[in-house]
């Protein structure tokens, strides 16, 4: 059984950026800004998306759901390393969050992207329902990922949705 501990300076100190596991978890270095940690995870992962963008749609979402799959348990890794459950420092699950909502932008602009990146941050932060009870409800690796995976969805449904009636 994991011990957990209030002092987040003491589970900050338990991450090495040396660990692979730690070092995606923590968006290589982006979550451990000392100011919102979550919003420069996402911002760091607009590089990581603008990359994966040249790709063709099916390798970009087999990306996606890989990062899935490995973000469960390098969260759930980091987190147990740390002693903490979801630690701020943990942004991973923001990268696929964005990269969610990136995918339903009709076009590569800066204000799409904004628009994308403003969508996600206030249903990460906010957490309307569902994304507040798959928070409160779903532990571990999956429980630190699922919100943001269901914010992206609701991101990306958002967009989609405005591309379709706005001319931006």
């Amino acid at each position: 059984m994991t011990i957990l501990t209030r002092d987040k300076d003491l589970a900050k100190s338990r991450l090495r950026l040396s660990n692979p596991w730690h070092l995606l978890a923590t968006g290589f270095g982006s979550g451990l800004s000392p100011y919102v940690p979550g919003t420069m995870g996402s911002l760091a992962a607009i590089p990581f998306w603008w990359l994966m963008n040249f790709l063709p749609q099916d390798i970009y979402s087999l990306l996606v759901m890989f990062g899935i799959c490995i973000g469960v348990y390098l969260c759930h890794r980091t987190a147990k390393d740390m002693g903490v459950h979801d630690h701020g420092s943990i942004v991973w699950d923001e990268f696929i969050g964005m990269w969610i909502t990136l995918m339903a932008i009709p076009t590569v602009s800066w204000q799409w992207v904004l628009a994308g990146f403003v969508i996600f941050r206030v249903l990460d932060m906010w957490k309307p329902w569902p994304i507040r009870w798959f928070d409160r409800n779903v532990h571990g690796g999956m429980g630190i990922m699922v919100d943001d995976i269901i914010a992206g969805i609701i991101a990306a449904g958002i967009l989609y949705y405005a591309s379709l009636h706005l001319p931006l």
